[in-house]
């Protein structure tokens, strides 16, 4: 076996411990810069001022033992890489704003109360009749509020502020997602939708519908959406039904959006088509509020139920005689006429006026061919010549030949 020189092997050796520390070196070299770099601080702790990152030199690139032994291209390592510009992205083209309009003096004054709930819906009929000069939106919707805490907004004492202001002139109302707390009558509290909660609960409810309705000022009570949450979406589904039973008494018109608002299991769902068939979001996160695609959905629902009062003439557009106004019994709480086909009827029966429509003559109702109706005057002699039994013989007709026979022959 050859034997090894030691000096040949000390040689080899100092020269890989020179390469390796070259190669150290330049870290060491890069730590201490870092440490050494000042830093930019605040001087004082309420200047408004930023903390600006101090630039630092691009790093360079070791050399490796490669470029010791070879050498290698320090131009090239010299060379600053320059960063290639940014292009913005032109933006999609976006559909022009809607003008506004002004509008008219003689504008019907669509009033929106409620909580946070009848907010959205007063932006979206803002939109809604954006292009109609003849119906302007009132938002008098104030959130957190409701029936149930009296101390943060009285709607009865609001209500009655604003019906002696004379500040509106059709009222839709849309409460509840705060009402879900505890309620305190003679120093006892009572639990939501206990026995004495839903009593008071509806006849607060029932005081306001009662003073807009003395006040001859259309209304309409949209009930509550369904909710994300299980349980909150069973009280808030309660209370819908005390305002409905609320609203029903007192003669106004109640709106149900509940099942406009589920899917096809009936169950709370965030997404649903929008005015146009799309399929988007139609609430927000938190399960409770609209986003603007539903807000403007409920304002299409509630545009419907609005055809029975605003006609777009800029007036509203039924009267409704009360046989009972000026009386004792005006209070009293009466049987409700809701709905378009409930409407119609009351037109016949004459409990509506409609004030844009003629009614239509008695004979124009019962003979369907125009040929065949009687003259203006209405000839006597008919109802003589009328055989007994017809229904114009009015008790005066004649006998059949037959009969007279019969009663000439008879003792």
């Amino acid at each position: 076996m050859k034997k090894r020189n030691p000096f040949l092997i000390w040689i080899v050796g100092l020269v890989v411990a020179a390469l390796m520390l070259t190669d150290m070196l330049p870290m060491f070299a890069s730590a201490q810069e870092v440490t050494l770099a000042p830093r930019l601080e605040l001087s004082r702790p309420d200047a408004d001022r930023l903390l600006v990152a101090q630039e630092q030199p691009a790093p360079r690139k070791r050399k490796t033992l490669m470029d010791l032994l070879f050498g290698g291209d320090d131009a090239a390592q010299s060379e600053v890489p320059v960063e290639k510009p940014v292009v913005a992205r032109p933006k999609a083209d976006l559909p022009p704003a809607k003008p506004k309009i002004p509008k008219s003096d003689t504008a019907v004054r669509l009033a929106v109360f409620g909580d946070s709930l009848g907010s959205d819906l007063a932006k979206a009929l803002d939109r809604y009749y954006a292009e109609d000069p003849n119906i302007a939106i009132i938002a008098q919707a104030v959130g957190d509020t409701g029936f149930v805490r009296k101390d943060v907004l009285d709607w009865n004492e609001k209500i009655a502020e604003q019906i002696a202001a004379n500040s509106f002139d059709i009222a839709v109302f849309i409460v509840g997602i705060n009402d879900r707390q505890k309620m305190r009558l003679n120093d006892v509290t009572y639990g939501s939708l206990s026995p004495e909660w839903s009593v008071e609960y509806q006849q607060r409810v029932a005081g306001v519908v009662g003073k807009l309705r003395a006040a001859n000022k259309p209304t309409i009570w949209i009930g509550l959406p369904p909710m994300a949450k299980t349980e909150y979406n069973k009280t808030m589904s309660g209370i819908s039904e005390i305002q409905r039973l609320a609203a029903f008494s007192g003669g106004a018109e109640f709106l149900d959006i509940y099942e406009r608002f589920v899917d096809e299991e009936g169950k709370f769902t965030a997404y649903g088509p929008d005015l146009n068939g799309k399929n988007v979001r139609m609430r927000k996160d938190d399960g409770i509020h609209f986003s603007s695609a539903g807000a403007d959905k409920l304002a299409f629902y509630l545009a419907q139920s609005l055809k029975l009062y605003y006609r777009g003439a800029g007036s509203v557009g039924l009267e409704v005689a009360d046989p009972l106004l000026g009386t004792d019994a005006q209070l009293m709480l009466r049987p409700p006429f809701q709905g378009l086909g409930q409407m119609q009827l009351l037109e016949v029966a004459g409990a509506v006026i409609s004030l844009t429509h003629s009614q239509k003559r008695a004979l124009e109702l019962i003979v369907a061919d125009p040929a065949q109706l009687a003259p203006a005057r209405f000839d006597q002699q008919q109802m003589l010549e009328a055989p007994v039994g017809r229904v114009d013989a009015f008790g005066v007709g004649k006998l059949p030949a037959a009969d007279v026979a019969t009663a000439a022959v008879a003792p």
